[in-house]
């Protein structure tokens, strides 16, 4: 029997995201309070569920006007590969082509080694004197 991965649009619980940053080697953040100001403060948020179970997030942030950023794309080490976080990315795009005007800045800061993964989505790695990568929408 074929598993069903779903793509809902959720914020998740604080522990489910602290579960998820621990599982791909992020630091749990000490304060859940901090947690959970910043998760419903979120713009936009997707999660992938497995068996009622969240395996992956992915979020937006900003101030709905000139900046966004795509923050926390996070899928569990044993369900990366399967295109969950290509879901996810896919998700967060339409949200922002949707909600962006024409010369916003949408920035992020991809993990060592995935640039690539986010270039295909138009973001260019920003100039060695600053980390992370943008996009104008």
């Amino acid at each position: 029997m074929e598993r069903e991965y779903k793509l809902i649009e959720q914020i998740p619980t604080v522990e489910e995201y602290q579960t998820l940053r621990e599982a791909v080697g992020w630091n749990r953040i000490a304060d859940p309070k901090a947690v959970e100001t910043g998760l419903n403060n979120s713009l936009f948020c997707v999660c992938v569920v497995l068996d009622n179970k969240v395996i992956g997030c992915g979020r937006v942030i900003g101030d709905m006007g000139i900046y966004y950023y795509v923050q926390d794309i996070i899928v569990l080490p044993e369900f990366q590969g399967k295109g969950l976080g290509k879901q996810i990315i896919d998700t967060i795009m339409d949200y922002l082509e949707e909600h962006a005007s024409p010369g916003t800045f949408v920035g992020l800061m991809s993990a060592k080694g995935l640039s690539r993964f986010y270039e295909r989505y138009g973001f260019t790695e920003r100039p060695s004197e600053g980390p992370g990568m943008f996009r104008i929408m």
